[in-house]
C-alpha cells in the first residue's frame, strides 16, 4: 500500500515540476489542486461518504461518542507538544492536565470528563508552530485523500504524523490499521451534514473549500486575531 507520506512527496513534486498559473495568488497550482480535488471527491462519494453513512445509522449515539472522545484524547498529545513548541506554557498545562484527566477518570479518553470541569480543547499542530515562528503558507496544495492543504501545513502534517500521532505509530498492523479506519470514517461521519449543506450550497466547491481552509489556517495562527491584512 502507498503511504500517505509517499502521497505528499508525489503532490508536490508534480506542484514544483510546473503546473501552470492561474493569476491567483493563493493557488498558483489550481490546475493540479482541482485535478487532486476532483479525485477525492469522487473517492469520497464512491466509498467513505457511504460508510460513514452507514457507521452513523448502525452506531448507537453513546458508542458514537466514546469513539469521538477516544480520538479527541489522543490527539490532545499533538496539541500539548506543539503548546510548548509554541511557549504557550499557560494552555499547554491546561492541555496537559486536560489529557491526564480524559485519560484517568474518563476511562481512556471515552468520555470527556475535562470540558465538563472547564477545560476547554484547543487545536495546535505544527503546522501553526511553524507560522507562529514566521513561516509562510507557501502555495495552497491538495493533497490526495487527505484534502486541502498547503505546503506549511503539509510538512507540519508530515512531523505531526511521524512523532506524535500514537496511532500512527502503533507497530502492529493488524491493529493499527483499523483504528485508523473508524479514526477516518468517525471523522467523516461528523461532517456528513455540514458537507451535504456545503454541497447543495457553494457556486464552486473547490473554491469553497480553499477560501475556507485558507481563512480559518490563518485564524489558528493568530489564535483568532490575525493581522489586517493590505
Amino acid at each position: 500500500m502507498i503511504s500517505r507520506q509517499t502521497l505528499i512527496a508525489t503532490a508536490m513534486l508534480g506542484a514544483l515540476t510546473g503546473c501552470a498559473s492561474n493569476g491567483d495568488p493563493n493557488d498558483p497550482l489550481e490546475p493540479m489542486n482541482r485535478g487532486i480535488h476532483s479525485f477525492n471527491e469522487a473517492m469520497d462519494r464512491a466509498v467513505i461518504k457511504p460508510v460513514a453513512e452507514g457507521y452513523e445509522k448502525v452506531l448507537p449515539s453513546p458508542a458514537k461518542t466514546g469513539i469521538r472522545n477516544f480520538f479527541s484524547n489522543l490527539g490532545d498529545i499533538t496539541i500539548v507538544a506543539n503548546d510548548v513548541l509554541q511557549l504557550k506554557l499557560e494552555q499547554g498545562t491546561s492541555d496537559l492536565l486536560r489529557l491526564a484527566i480524559n485519560s484517568t477518570i474518563g476511562f481512556f479518553g471515552l468520555l470527556d470528563v475535562s470540558s465538563e470541569m472547564g477545560l476547554r480543547k484547543h487545536e495546535e499542530d505544527f503546522g501553526q508552530t511553524l507560522g507562529r515562528w514566521g513561516v509562510g503558507t507557501g502555495p495552497y496544495l491538495v493533497l490526495p485523500f487527505l484534502g486541502p492543504s498547503d505546503f506549511r501545513d503539509t510538512a507540519g502534517y508530515v512531523v505531526d504524523t511521524q512523532y506524535t500521532d500514537v496511532v500512527r505509530k502503533y507497530h502492529d498492523v493488524s491493529t493499527r490499521n483499523p483504528t485508523l479506519a473508524l479514526r477516518l470514517i468517525s471523522r467523516r461521519a461528523e461532517l456528513l451534514n455540514a458537507k451535504a449543506t456545503v454541497d447543495t450550497a457553494a457556486l464552486d466547491n473547490y473554491e469553497f473549500q480553499r477560501d475556507f481552509y485558507l481563512e480559518r489556517r490563518r485564524s489558528l495562527v493568530y489564535d483568532g486575531k490575525p493581522p489586517e491584512e493590505y
